[in-house]
């Protein structure tokens, strides 16, 4: 791997299909078939990442199913299942100035506008509605909470993020 950045974890595979190598491949992009607009895949076996090049993909029914290259019998695919799919960072898309990945507010401080440090961002949860960042204090603090969960929602909660700084600016009552 040529980047000392963790990889961008982005699926899982599956449990193997068929008998000529083929995997059920599980995404976590916002679209099924996004997992496909990377390549190599970087998959992790045994604490290792490899490259690995998808050959071939399709939906099945609603799934998704690859074939990678060198995998060409069951047992081969069934030695990858559960293993963890990622791209190295520099693979992602560059993204217009205001705009950010998920991955990239995890760590970040979260500051109300009257300066009061919530904690840090420790996931982000999808509601439906709207995304949640999930905040661990730095101790239990002074209203009594270990946890808040604030949503993500611009220009009403979220004032601003600093990436650079690795802050995120809410109005958001500590009390709440």
């Amino acid at each position: 791997m040529s980047s000392k950045q963790e990889p961008v974890i982005l699926g899982k595979i599956g449990s193997s299909y068929g008998i000529k190598g083929w995997l059920k491949i599980t995404t976590y992009t916002d679209s099924v078939e996004g997992i496909f607009d990377y390549s190599p895949w970087l998959i992790k076996e045994q604490g290792e990442w490899r490259e690995v090049k998808v050959i071939q993909w399709r939906f099945q029914g609603k799934a998704v199913v690859a074939c990678l290259e060198g995998v060409t019998t069951r047992d081969q695919a069934q030695a990858l299942t559960n293993c963890e799919i990622a791209v190295n960072p520099e693979q992602m898309e560059e993204l217009p100035e205001d705009e950010f990945y998920w991955r990239d507010l995890i760590g970040c401080e979260v500051v109300n506008t009257k300066g009061y440090n919530m904690g840090t961002v420790q996931e982000i949860v999808e509601t439906g509605s709207n995304d949640v960042l999930l905040v661990k204090a730095n101790a239990k603090d002074g209203f009594g909470k270990a946890e808040r969960m604030i949503p993500f929602v611009t220009d009403q909660f979220i004032q601003k993020v600093d990436l650079a700084a690795k802050q995120i600016l809410v109005d958001w009552d500590p009390d709440f």
